[in-house]
């Protein structure tokens, strides 16, 4: 059965994004570096795409590769507009939503539009099939948490205080235990973390 990983680039405050949705210097890492690092981007700002250290390559290029398919949350997918129905890693993506797909948007891409969080991680986990689902971070990724249908929770943290904003774990308001974490990474304005969840 396939892992499902909790995961986002995050403030060392525990946010993913300002308040307006902007993650604003989390992704600087993203583009300082020059190891290139292919993916339809979520609306990739540089014109030389994505260019991390050599380090951070090391480790998210596997981590990329294994995933099969993503989870995210109606927001994500408005703000991205899906990117244009081209998973920025995977081949698959569920989105969880009580709206249906926008009507004629891209009839080809294979994603699906599911109402609750529990049926989104088992689409996804049949869909990724042996590979990884990635669970996007934020309300959606805290309810599967508080659910306990999270492995792993991966956090790429950069050295950054936004002081509020949209919360990594979203509203969730019960403990949760993690083990030590069993990846620990140091790339260039990033820290790679992985942590599995205890059970």
């Amino acid at each position: 059965m396939s892992t499902v990983m909790l995961h986002a680039v995050v403030s060392v405050d525990g946010f993913v994004a300002d308040p307006h949705d902007d993650p604003g210097p989390l992704f600087d890492w993203y583009f300082n570096g020059d190891q290139p690092l292919a993916a339809q981007d979520m609306a990739d700002p540089s014109p030389g795409g994505l260019r991390v250290s050599k380090t951070s390559y090391d480790h998210v290029r596997p981590v990329w590769d294994a995933i099969g398919c993503m989870v995210i949350g109606r927001q994500l997918f408005d703000i991205t507009n899906g990117w244009e129905g081209r998973p920025p890693t995977g081949d698959h993506v569920v989105v969880v939503s009580h709206r249906p797909k926008p009507e004629g948007w891209h009839p080809e891409a294979s994603y699906s539009f599911v109402d609750d969080v529990t049926a989104a991680i088992a689409t996804a986990r049949e869909l990724a099939g042996d590979r990884m689902v990635a669970l996007t971070a934020g309300d959606v990724g805290g309810q599967a948490l508080a659910l306990g249908l999270v492995d792993e929770v991966a956090m790429d943290v950069a050295p950054v205080v936004l002081g509020s904003g949209k919360r990594f774990f979203g509203s969730i308001d019960t403990q949760h235990l993690l083990e030590d974490p069993h990846v620990v990474v140091q790339g260039d304005r990033v820290l790679h973390l992985r942590f599995r969840v205890r059970r």
